[in-house]
């Protein structure tokens, strides 16, 4: 069973921000429901417009892979979603308190991990100063994805990015780069296969040794979904026990009625206590403003009123 993010786990993590050995890895729940629609959202849209007959309608994984057989293409997939979802997207304002995205861009943090194909991050780093570089997983051999340059390419292998020079990290691709998205079944179980055999060295070492060696938080994931089980597992947990930093999950409360959200909770807190990882229940908004009065009594941060 997991301890809950109590005072002593936060005030363990808010030093290690301040250290800048913490790595926030990032869902799509991270982002405004009026800024980008979930994929929870598009599959459902998508399985309209489509018709698709199976009951998991709210699935995009799934959704896509239907549509690449029966209507479209992979590609075609991937063109669509951007460019009916991820063109000419309203910038949000990163300067509200409660924007997880503005506070994240303040942190003195090299890295950070996303599953998401958008560059908003990077345009919240940059609105604070900083000089971020655009990274993803080159998990296949597309010409445009082996083509793309990248910080750690030869002869910079050692390249390590600094707090006022971060790197985003885009584990499922980029939006400029549709080659690069994983989106479809297909595109989950070949990322997975690929990204999971040491000997293909998919992911740079940096990423590596950030994934094993800081304390990770994730925002804008729900524990529950598979994916994300199979990609904590698969990657995350793959160093050894002893090895592993505590890592925080900010999670939604699961029920609206009290003893089966109690239940739910046991069972999630024990299922990710055995991979060292605190759950912060509540949502993105909550954690963001908690960590954001964390920070700023720590001096991490500059407050609000002294900007």
């Amino acid at each position: 069973m997991t301890v809950p993010l109590n005072e002593i786990k936060w005030r363990a993590l808010v030093t290690r921000i301040g250290r800048g050995e913490c790595t926030p890895f990032l869902g799509a729940g991270v982002h405004d429901a009026d800024t980008l629609p979930l994929g929870k959202t598009i599959a459902l849209k998508w399985a309209e417009e489509r018709q698709y007959p199976l009951e998991d309608r709210w699935d995009l994984a799934r959704v896509s892979q239907y549509l690449a057989i029966t209507d479209l293409d992979p590609m075609e997939c991937k063109d669509e979603l951007c460019r009916r979802w991820f063109t000419d997207v309203p910038i949000p304002d990163f300067n509200n308190p409660k924007s997880s995205l503005g506070l994240l861009a303040e942190l003195p943090l090299p890295l950070y991990i996303t599953t998401n194909y958008d560059s908003l991050l990077y345009t919240a780093l940059r609105g604070r100063g900083k000089n971020p570089s655009r990274e993803f997983c080159r998990w296949n051999d597309n010409p445009q994805v082996k083509s793309h340059g990248s910080v750690w390419a030869h002869p910079n292998e050692g390249y390590r990015p600094t707090k006022d020079s971060p790197v985003v990290y885009h584990l499922h691709g980029i939006d400029d780069v549709r080659p690069s998205l994983v989106l479809t079944e297909d595109d989950y179980v070949d990322f997975l296969v690929r990204v999971s055999q040491p000997a293909n060295k998919l992911l740079p070492a940096y990423i590596q040794e950030a994934m094993a060696g800081t304390s990770l938080v994730f925002v804008g994931y729900r524990m529950a979904d598979w994916t994300f089980r199979v990609l904590f597992r698969g990657l995350v947990n793959a160093s050894p026990a002893g090895l592993r930093r505590v890592s925080v999950a900010v999670q939604l409360r699961p029920a609206d009625d009290p003893a089966l959200q109690q239940r739910i909770q046991e069972y999630l807190e024990a299922y990710y206590g055995q991979m060292n990882t605190l759950v912060f229940w509540g949502t993105a908004e909550e954690f963001t403003l908690e960590l954001r009065r964390r920070c700023e009594e720590a001096g991490i941060i500059t407050p609000r009123n002294q900007n």
